[in-house]
């Protein structure tokens, strides 16, 4: 792997059946964001991650982990706990997506009843929060941030390498192109 000085790389690598993963497991280029479902910058990011999935379909896969920022955003430690319980009911991403599209605060209230749209056994959900069961998992996904160099979000990496760049829909899809092809030129 060619990467310059100042490139930071994962600390953690992408783990099928540990990360969640959007799209192709196998494809030539994987995008992982350290995020907070309560940032302003992260809401606008994932409009700009879904138009980059919908371009590239089944050469990305993306990969999302916690990075609640909590003494900024009192109600992100609580939506990523949500997340993880929605994903114990296979509802990860729906519920990754209505949490960013969420037009009210992300409060306790807010949670259950997006729980209840998406279909979740919401009284194993609400005991899962209030237990805190996947505290532990959010908390590993942060220490892996930081390990990386995750010091705000939206972070980046590209195919394991930070990407320091603007994270626009052009600047992002010219980086994951680029790592593409120079994915392809390995496979070759």
């Amino acid at each position: 792997m060619n990467t310059s000085a100042w490139a930071t790389v994962l600390a953690k690598p992408v783990q099928p059946g540990r990360d969640h993963i959007r799209g192709a497991a196998r494809s030539v280029v994987t995008l992982v964001e350290y995020g907070d479902y309560e940032c302003p910058y992260c809401r606008a990011a994932h409009g700009i991650v879904a138009a980059l999935e919908k371009q590239l379909g089944g050469q990305m896969s993306f990969v999302y982990r916690h990075f609640p920022l909590v003494t900024l955003h009192p109600h992100a430690q609580s939506a990523a706990e949500a997340a993880e319980s929605a994903g114990r009911q296979q509802k990860f991403w729906p519920m990754h997506d209505s949490l960013f599209t969420a037009e009210k605060l992300l409060t306790h209230d807010f949670l259950i009843a997006a729980a209840h749209a998406l279909g979740l056994d919401e009284r194993s959900f609400d005991a899962e929060l209030m237990g805190h069961l996947h505290l532990a998992r959010i908390r590993d996904d942060f220490m892996g941030g930081v390990r990386s160099g995750v010091n705000g979000t939206p972070a980046f990496y590209i195919n394991g390498v930070r990407h320091q760049g603007a994270w626009d829909f052009e600047s992002l899809l010219t980086a994951l192109n680029q790592a593409s092809m120079r994915g392809m030129k390995l496979m070759t």
